[in-house]
């Protein structure tokens, strides 16, 4: 299996034999404005996507784990082919097929597709009224014969959702999002650098990848960030870190 961070929380998995394009974010950089009270005016996305080989245009197959800009934006409903196979929760279907997409499909608890199980799991998407505001985020989990058991657990923060994820799947990766991203009031939206430290205590033995970071305005916690407090926690060298355009891989069950 390989997975490929593009930017922000866009990824690139080849996966089963089939290249999976998540939460695509593909606009240029700079195109949108900062998110609206937020600690700065900086402009989003903070950088352009990387130079890569894949043709992330033409995935196999779209999954898409909330429809806030950074996760689908209208760059991604302009230039992706409207017949590719699109995986999201429910509750965002009609903005998929109000933007020409043919094949959505929303999952409440589990769906196959192809060789590919795959289970919606849920999260918070910060806490208390912030958290409400915020709605409905999901993450997926991925199972298939010779592949590692893989968790992206989208938008949250950590708490009893992905937690509970974890003991239920026992994922083998596990990719959060990271970036310790918030508004002028309240906690967090995303994890930061105790939040991801608590993931891997939780799976010691998975792959644990962090991204979202760097690349939109509000989220603070930067890879420096993370490596540095991950190394004070003596988890150093233990979480990957990727940068845009980085790829890892990892091998399945027996």
């Amino acid at each position: 299996m390989k997975i490929q961070l593009i930017r922000n929380a866009t990824l690139w998995l080849e996966y089963a034999g089939l290249n999976i394009l998540v939460d695509p974010m593909l606009m240029d950089a700079e195109s949108m404005p900062a998110f609206p009270n937020t600690p700065n005016d900086l402009r989003n996305p903070r950088v352009s996507l990387p130079d890569i080989e894949p043709d992330i245009l033409n995935p196999d197959l779209l999954l898409v784990t909330h429809t806030h800009p950074d996760h689908w934006d209208e760059a991604a409903a302009r230039q992706l082919r409207k017949d590719i196979p699109l995986i999201c929760q429910p509750g965002d279907e009609h903005i998929f097929i109000e933007a020409g997409f043919t094949n959505v499909t929303p999952i409440d608890v589990q769906h196959e597709h192809q060789s590919i199980q795959l289970a919606r799991t849920s999260g918070q998407h910060g806490t208390g009224e912030i958290g409400e505001r915020m709605g409905n985020v999901s993450g997926f989990v991925l199972e298939a014969a010779g592949e590692p058991v893989t968790y992206i657990a989208g938008d949250t923060i950590w708490c009893e959702e992905p937690a509970e994820a974890i003991k239920t799947y026992n994922p083998e990766v596990i990719v959060v999002n990271a970036g310790g991203a918030r508004f002028l009031q309240g906690d967090p939206i995303t994890m930061d650098g105790p939040d991801v430290a608590a993931v891997k205590r939780a799976a010691p033995s998975a792959h644990l990848i962090a991204v979202h970071m760097d690349a939109i305005n509000h989220c603070l916690t930067t890879r420096a960030d993370l490596a540095a407090y991950l190394a004070s926690e003596q988890l150093d060298g233990e979480v990957f870190i990727p940068q845009d355009g980085e790829s890892l891989e990892f091998g399945g069950k027996a």
